[in-house]
Formats: C-alpha cells, structure tokens, sequence
C-alpha cells in the first residue's frame, strides 16, 4: 500500500512538472518569443495561455517575453554646438516600441532591451548634434524646432528600423543657453536696450522742442496779434476822444478853456493833490480874477447853440442875445463862500474884485 501511495504521488508530482514547464501566458502587454535549442518557432502576440515543449532546463523549449507598449528613453544635459560657434543644453526623449519581435531578436544580441536601447540612444544623439550644428544661433530657438525634430526622427528611423523597432516620435523639451553664453546674451539684450531707450529719448526731446517752439511761436503771435488789436481800438478811442474835443471846442472855445481850467483846478487844489507857491497873479488863476470871471460868467452864461434859430429880422444888429434866467448881483468866491456844484474849492485866496453879474446857476461840468 505504501509503495504503490509512494508510486502515484511521483507520478503526479512528475505530471504536474511537465505540465507547469509545457505552459506559460501572455499578457496583454507582453509578446513571447518561442525558442527551440536558441533558434526561434514562433512569435505570440496575443494575450493568452500556451503551449511548449517542455525540458526548458535542457534548452528544449525557452520562451523570450518582449514588451508589447510604447517604450521611452531620454537623453537630459545634452551640450550641443550650434553653426555660430555658441553651445546650447538639449533635453530631448524618443518614443518607440518593438514592432518585429523575430528581427529585433535576431538583430539585437540575446534579444537584451537594454542594448537596442543604448544603440538607439547613440544614434539620437548623433543626430541631435548633427541637426544643431546646421542651425544658427537664433533659428536653435525659433519655430524651426518642429522642422528640426522631423530631421532628428528621420536620421535615428533607419537604424531603429534595422533593429526591429518602429520609432513613433522624437521631441527637443528643452534648449537652454549654457551659463556662459547666457550671461553674455544677457549683456548684448540689456545693451541693446539701452540703445533703443537712448534713441527714445532722444526722439522724445526733439519732438519736445519743435512742441514747444511751436507753442512759443503761436503765443508771439497770439499777443502780437493782441497789442495790434489794442493799438489800434486805443487809436480810434483817442481819435474819437480828440474828434468829441475839437467840436466841443468849436462850439464855444471859451467855455472849452473854462472846463479844461476847472480840471486843472480840481487835480491841482484837490485834498490829494501837492502843495504849490504860486503867485495869484498867475495865469493859472485867471478864471479868479475879476475880468477872467466876468469874461468867463458871461460866456458860460450865453453860449452861442450851433443849432439855434435865426434872429428876428427886427433885432438890432449888435444885440447880444438875452440869458435865460434873470441875473443877479454876486460876490468873487472866498474860502468861506462854496464853489459852484461839481467844482473843488480853491485853496488859493484870489485878489479882491468888483462885482460882476454872473448867471443864476452854472451847470455843472461833466468830467
């Protein structure tokens, strides 16, 4: 009993190692590589369980298992050299996967991910400097970037192909000056600043001074204008003045000199004006004395109207025409007498004088 027990238990340990080692999986991610004493049967692509010859220890029936998804390696501080001379720092990464697992284990050797990976990343990297060394200085970092990744894919596509492997995308992430080139760029971007800034400024003042002259030649020609203006209403207010004059003064002369002589008596003998010596029988006081007050009374008193009618054809020749009101006997003014209404007081004390006859009332001067 116990040796048959002994019996059945290797047979079934036996069935169930040739079991295990005739079966493996596939999983959606992966694709097997059947090999058969190193050489290869067949290919799995699709997710699964299968079967194999079994004895892997003695190289009967060996499965490869290859990743069946996009892959990604990438190359970081990469220093290239652009046409120009100057140096740029490129981080860039390429995108692929293992389209012909039979070629990609034939090409690469033991099949190993890692050395087609390597071959790969030399062949970027070529290309990277190559593509670069075309460039300029200025074009490294303008919107070529998409045509130069193109030229960068298209130079590593043959050698990835020969491999096997189907090359999806290459990308450049970064361009970046080195620390040297930078601080110079820096200095040539701030010089050129300053220039442009300079220019600006100097623009701005020149526009500022033809602002301002012309500004300053408007406003000549603004008051220029303006005391030509004023001149000339001056001119005509004084040739008014002097045209309302002369034919007041054509209308009766002696009252003309008599109200001019009243002015001169008001702005000499006023409470603001100077204190003056002079003679009483000055000139100045003549409208004081008794002739010059008669002479003037009586021409105030009947003054000849421009307008006036006729005389009557039964007048006397020499008849002087009669004043209007009736007159009567006065006194020269004194200190202690008033002047006549809208006449300052004389401050002089004027010589003595017989009486005269004066009219009533004189109207009073318009200044």
């Amino acid at each position: 009993m116990s040796q048959r027990f002994y019996a059945v238990l290797i047979i079934a340990v036996a069935a169930l190692f040739f079991i295990w080692n005739s079966l493996f999986v596939v999983n959606e991610r992966e694709q097997a590589v059947v090999l058969r004493f190193g050489q290869i049967q067949r290919v799995v692509t699709e997710p699964g369980l299968y079967v194999k010859l079994p004895f892997t220890f003695a190289n009967a029936d060996s499965v490869q298992m290859l990743p069946d998804r996009l892959l990604r390696s990438d190359i970081i501080d990469l220093e290239v050299q652009v046409s120009g001379g100057a140096r740029y720092v490129v981080d860039a990464f390429m995108v692929y996967r293992i389209e012909d697992a039979r070629k990609f284990r034939n090409g690469v050797q033991g099949g190993s991910l890692e050395v087609a990976e390597q071959r790969l990343l030399t062949r970027f990297n070529s290309a990277i400097r190559a593509t670069y060394g075309q460039r300029s200085f200025d074009a490294a970092l303008s919107a070529a970037r998409a045509e130069m990744m193109v030229e960068i894919r298209d130079q590593v596509r043959p050698e990835a192909s020969a491999l096997g492997i189907s090359l999806e995308d290459i990308r450049i992430s970064r361009t970046d000056l080195t620390s040297e080139v930078s601080e110079n760029t820096y200095r040539r971007m701030a010089a050129e600043r300053l220039t442009e800034a300079e220019r600006l400024r100097a623009d701005g003042q020149v526009a500022a001074r033809q602002i301002r002259a012309a500004t300053e030649r408007e406003a000549s020609e603004l008051v220029a204008g303006a005391r030509r203006d004023a001149a000339v209403l001056q001119g005509e207010g004084q040739a008014e003045r002097n045209a309302t004059l002369a034919n007041s003064y054509g209308r009766n002369s002696e009252f003309f000199e008599f109200f001019r002589s009243m002015q001169a008596y008001k702005n000499a003998l006023g409470a603001s004006g100077p204190t003056m010596v002079v003679s009483p029988d000055s000139e100045f006081f003549q409208y004081f004395k008794n002739d010059g007050a008669a002479g003037a009374m009586a021409s105030v008193a009947s003054p000849t109207p421009v307008d006036a009618a006729p005389a009557a054809p039964d007048a006397a020749p020499d008849a002087a025409p009669a004043p209007a009101d009736a007159a009567e006997e006065v006194t020269p003014a004194t200190p202690d007498t008033a002047a006549p209404a809208g006449l300052p007081e004389a401050t002089a004390e004027p010589a003595p004088a017989a009486p005269v006859e004066t009219p009533a009332a004189v109207p009073a001067p318009t200044q």
